[in-house]
């Protein structure tokens, strides 16, 4: 039986970026999430009968609202839905799943790397046919409904088993719980010399990978250790928890300190990697060597051919505006496309449809590649392990290689988390308003040659989205950005991004902040940080 269910709006149920993010309590109110998934199916047209993947990364309230939008699936129409074991899917993995089965779209259950457990974050976001997050033209209809919605359909019938892989009809609908791992592990053997990683690993070669109570663990386990021949406990925290274990699950340097700290000493395993919450970030460490999220795609992307996915080469590089320069270099000296995008990953989805473009990133620990519509964590530590085990080099000999042939992008980012949504927005409409009178300003040594606020114009679709942030250029190369980010739930986050590149192999070992010490110091000055902010130091520095 369908119901109809009165509802009325809410005020706070806009899509971001990363879809919509609220604290588990918000989502927990009478009809809340179920407003935002019928404002989904509302924006949508052609799905009858067709396939809907569903699954999350295993945060609190996923199964709740799994449960939910199954029977909501039935009620609108939808002819069969495929959800992960237990609920359980990464975000690369849901996305692999909606291309590899045709489906019409996903709805996929993350907050990403956002704590998670009773009190913290959930967070729901609708993927398309192409597997990746729905374009802005979706998602601004998605919040046009969500603020004159007046009812929400869904079927009566039990809860669906989540635990037992096979397929129900329910409700006039087909649903099928899968394996989450199975068709994800199948494709990275496609990609990946598996023998080669194998034979790397039967060496001696010592790898631990954290995956953080969070979902890569299951992926991790299986794919590491169980394929891949890496001994038990090279994968750590690999049970996805509800609440992370406790962990902050964003694989950074603050989060993440063991592992570095592991990495840093006289027994250091000779690599060490984690993932976040929903699968679709990565932090690289060698022996003795952390390796920047913009350092690892350049890298990544110039080595990519020794990987059998790859053979043939790359069509280009996408990058996101925030991320350094280090891929441009890749792209110059290899004849190939580079794409600087906004931030979020949509934007990646038309050059990767396109063939523009092989292989993306972004600073925030995000890589992938054509294979799915997604960032993806664990894809970019098995392209790091097929490349060592091809070149036979250490993590440190190849970063110190590749400085060598293509220059350093000295780059850091520097996040103040928690900030009043006034004196945020506030600090960025100030530097607006600065942007024509900045060229010819010294900071020190330091001479602005160009500031704008990046718009974007999409070689594809030809569509534009401007205010992606602030970049204020310097003489010589340097560079200071600044914008929000849209991926917390509880005040602003400003984030400074600070770059400058050196083209001199002989002044490589220079400590990083101590690199961009002049520039950090231009920064708070020209957005007048402490003043606008209260803030004396940053909360994160990666």
């Amino acid at each position: 039986m369908i119901k109809t269910v009165p509802t009325t709006p809410f005020k706070d149920q806009k899509p971001g970026t990363s879809g919509l993010r609220k604290k588990v309590p918000v989502f927990q109110q009478p009809n809340y999430a179920e407003n935002f998934i019928q404002s989904i199916f509302d924006s949508l047209e052609g799905f009858q009968g067709k396939c809907l993947v569903i699954g999350g990364d295993g945060r609190y309230y996923n199964r709740d609202v799994i449960q939910k939008a199954i029977k909501m699936a039935a009620a609108n129409g939808f002819g069969k839905v495929m959800v992960g074991k237990g609920g359980i899917l990464s975000t690369p993995a849901a996305s692999h799943v909606i291309r590899k089965y045709k489906a019409f779209g996903g709805i996929v259950l993350s907050a990403s790397h956002n704590p998670g457990g009773p009190t913290e974050d959930f967070g729901i976001k609708y993927n398309i046919g192409n597997g990746g997050p729905a374009p802005e033209k979706i998602t601004d209809a998605i919040y046009a409904r969500t603020t004159i919605i007046d009812h929400y359909k869904i079927a009566d019938f039990p809860d669906v088993n989540l635990d037992r892989i096979g397929r129900d009809d329910v409700g006039g609908m087909i649903v099928s719980v899968i394996d989450p791992v199975e068709d994800y592990a199948a494709l990275m053997e496609e990609l990946f010399d598996f023998g080669a990683i194998r034979n790397l690993i039967s060496l001696g070669f010592r790898l631990c990978f954290d995956a953080m109570s969070a979902v890569t663990g299951p992926y991790a386990k299986d794919i590491l250790e169980n394929r891949l021949g890496a001994p038990t406990g090279s994968v750590r925290n690999f049970m996805p928890l509800p609440d992370f274990g406790g962990h902050h699950p964003d694989p950074n340097l603050v989060n993440c300190h063991e592992l570095y700290e592991e990495m840093m000493s006289d027994d250091a395993p000779d690599f060490g990697a984690a993932s976040d919450g929903d699968g679709d970030r990565n932090l690289i460490i060698g022996k003795g060597i952390y390796v920047t999220p913009s350092d690892s795609l350049a890298i990544l992307a110039a080595n990519a051919n020794l990987a059998p996915g790859y053979s043939h080469g790359i069509a280009g590089i996408a990058r996101s505006m925030p991320t350094s320069g280090a891929a441009d270099r890749v792209a110059e000296k290899r004849g190939i496309g580079i794409y600087e995008t906004p931030t979020g990953w949509k934007f990646f989805g038309n050059l990767l449809d396109a063939g523009l473009a092989t292989i993306c990133g972004e600073e925030s620990s995000g890589t992938g590649s054509s294979h799915v519509r997604e960032k993806d964590g664990l894809w970019a530590v098995l392209l790091w392990l097929n490349i060592l085990a091809v070149r036979g080099e250490s993590v440190a000999d190849i970063v110190g290689q590749h400085w060598a042939a293509y220059g350093r992008n000295y780059y850091s980012r520097h996040d103040y988390e928690g900030v009043d949504t006034d004196a945020a927005n506030g600090l960025i409409a100030s530097l607006r308003d600065k942007l024509p009178t900045l060229p010819g300003t010294k900071f020190g040594d330091l001479t602005v040659s160009a500031a704008d606020d990046f718009s974007y114009h999409d070689p594809v679709d030809k569509s534009v989205s401007n205010n992606q942030g602030i970049r204020i250029l310097f003489e010589g190369g340097s560079r200071v950005v600044f914008r929000l980010s849209g991926t917390g739930t509880t005040g602003a986050t400003l984030r400074v991004y600070i770059e400058r590149y050196e083209a001199d192999s002989t002044r490589h070992n220079i400590e990083t902040q101590e690199a961009l010490a002049d520039l950090i110091v231009a920064a708070q000055s020209v957005a007048d940080i402490r003043g606008r902010t209260g803030r004396d130091a940053p909360t994160v520095i990666t």
